[in-house]
């Protein structure tokens, strides 16, 4: 990882001067911001920090006022002028021109239905009035800027064709379209490996220090925004209850709430392995090539998404599969559970205590039945669960395919057992998913894969939609369920403070091969392998290169 960008502050008067505010939403009891108050100059990057519920997107958005309901209180000063009880047209003219804002989910921030050209095309029309040819070359100019140099085709695709690192670098784009003063990043890295995160900032960084303008970062990841904020402001329960520069926030935390954002990067959770632990999947060979069709009168193409991989996970073990954003870890998850044709390879389940079965040799009713020794929680939850059946019709659905002799009663008593071992009552079952939190709908997605007693759960990157507070409640959850019922998890992530913490062996795969193995303690303390450093250097727990 290069060295970070640091720039200070370019003028004494800052360009974001923010007051006693207060932001009040109409139902609710308490302000979800109370008594905020911090400044942001030109070339200056101040980083708001804290967990679900502080109270950071809120700050955020109220400087816009981008929730219409809200009632705000305090004032809002950028560039000397008051916005707070602004009239529309000069708020209008500030979004964009004065403030532009990078969102936190890009897939959801983007129309799924408009090219990416489209997309950024009308912002500069709106703001700059900027029509044909000369909209073509800005759009591809500010694709430049973000180091989107596939123009010509990133111009004519479509959000869901591009990698998360591109859409974010668009939604980049978007934002800085109008050349605003003050920047605000949402959270722009949360879905994002630790090389395309440090790449995002970096690229934030750098093009505040070139423009001279403010960057308002959003996190929850203290460690991460580490060597790239000027100024740290920590929020909890809707206050700032620290800050000052970065330094001496991370070197001396003062509040509860900054330790704790600290620590939740050091957790170890894993137990260890008990001796003689027998075999709960054994994977030889294992392997995906997708054919690719690259025109109508040109021969298929085979791509090796996944080389050849062998791993073995113990009863009461987990291994983490680690490495970036393309290098095949969905591609190994999906090949193991025999979700995908083109997957090939030995799989064994249950080679210990439970009859082994050839898990690649089942078909049919075989394989449905084996299925139920296998489950899969997926990454983000509020997808994964559907918004139109309850808690207990999710949970209890398992058993209507894998127990179908189970009566109504015992179905929902099983539900409502497995809902209290992932911390949630009977006041749940009723409920649809859009009512809870993510931690909270993660736990439904984990008593849903729980309620047929599995012995192996593959983890597709369980906490990347969750902040790092709500992750580790999740991860000790998961951590507990281990101990107590010896399950075996296979943890996909790309996180390497999801694998420190529940992991015991690991493998790092690029480009679909498997570049090193070892114990998480080898593997942290002595990787032998220079991707592998690159991804610890990237993640802040080596020094960089």
């Amino acid at each position: 990882m290069s060295a970070p960008i640091t720039t200070s502050a370019q003028t004494a008067e800052p360009l974001l001067d923010v007051a006693g505010l207060h932001v009040e939403f109409p139902g609710h009891e308490r302000a979800a911001v109370e008594a905020v108050a911090f400044t942001l100059a030109a070339g200056e990057t101040l980083a708001l920090v804290g967990a679900s519920g502080s109270g950071k997107s809120v700050t955020a958005r109220a400087i816009a006022q981008l929730d219409p309901e809200a009632r705000y209180v305090g004032s809002v000063r950028f560039a000397g002028e008051e916005l707070i009880g602004a009239s529309q047209a000069t708020l209008r003219r500030i979004r964009g021109e004065g403030v532009g804002m990078v969102f936190q989910e890009p897939l959801s921030a983007l129309n799924p239905l408009h090219a990416i050209g489209r997309q950024i095309g009308e912002t500069l029309a709106l703001h700059a009035g900027i029509t044909g040819k000369a909209l073509r070359h800005a759009v591809i100019e500010l694709l430049g800027r973000v180091h989107l140099n596939d123009a010509e085709r990133v111009l004519g695709a479509y959000p869901h064709q591009l990698s998360g690192g591109q859409r974010q670098r668009v939604l980049i784009a978007m934002a800085l379209a109008c050349r605003p003063r003050v920047l605000i990043a949402d959270e722009p890295t949360t879905a994002l490996d630790a090389h395309l995160r440090v790449q995002i900032l970096q690229l934030l960084k750098r093009i505040a220090a070139d423009d001279g303008m403010g960057l308002l970062l959003i996190s929850h990841d203290l460690v991460m925004v580490r060597g790239f904020a000027d100024r740290v402001a920590v929020m909890c329960d809707g206050r700032i209850v620290e800050s000052g520069p970065a330094c001496d926030v991370f070197e001396a935390p003062s509040h509860a709430a900054t330790r704790a954002l600290l620590a939740v990067r050091q957790a170890r959770l894993a137990q260890p392995v008990a001796p003689g632990a027998p075999a709960a999947l054994c994977v030889t060979g294992v392997c995906c090539d997708y054919t690719h069709q690259p025109g109508i009168f040109k021969r298929p193409q085979t791509v090796r998404a996944l080389a050849p991989a062998d791993f073995d996970l113990a009863r009461g073990e987990t291994l983490g599969v680690v490495g970036e954003s393309g290098s095949g870890k969905t591609t190994l998850a999906l090949a193991v559970l025999r979700l995908t044709r083109e997957g090939h390879g030995q799989i064994v389940l249950g080679a210990g205590e439970r009859e082994a079965v050839r898990f690649d040799r089942l078909s049919g009713a075989a394989l449905r039945d084996a299925r139920s020794r296998m489950q899969v929680v997926l990454q983000d939850p509020f997808s994964s669960l559907s918004p139109r059946m309850t808690v207990a019709e999710i949970v209890e659905e398992g058993l209507l395919v894998h127990r179908p002799e189970l009566g109504p009663d015992l179905r929902r008593q099983a539900a409502i057992d497995v809902l209290a071992e992932v911390g949630l009552g009977t006041d749940v079952l009723e409920r649809y998913p859009h009512s809870f939190s993510g931690g909270q709908r993660q736990r439904i997605a984990i008593a849903r894969a729980l309620i047929l007693s599995p012995e192996v759960l593959v983890l597709d990157e369980p906490t990347s939609a969750l902040d790092a507070h709500i992750g580790l409640q999740v991860l000790k959850l998961l951590a507990e369920l281990q101990r107590r019922h010896g399950l075996s998890y296979v943890l996909i992530t790309h996180d390497l403070a999801v694998v420190r913490a529940l992991a015991h062996r690991v493998i790092v795969l690029q480009s679909g091969e498997v570049v090193e193995r070892g114990t998480v303690e080898s593997v942290f303390t002595s990787p032998e392998h220079p991707y592998t450093r690159q991804l610890l250097a990237a993640a802040q727990y080596l020094p960089a290169a």
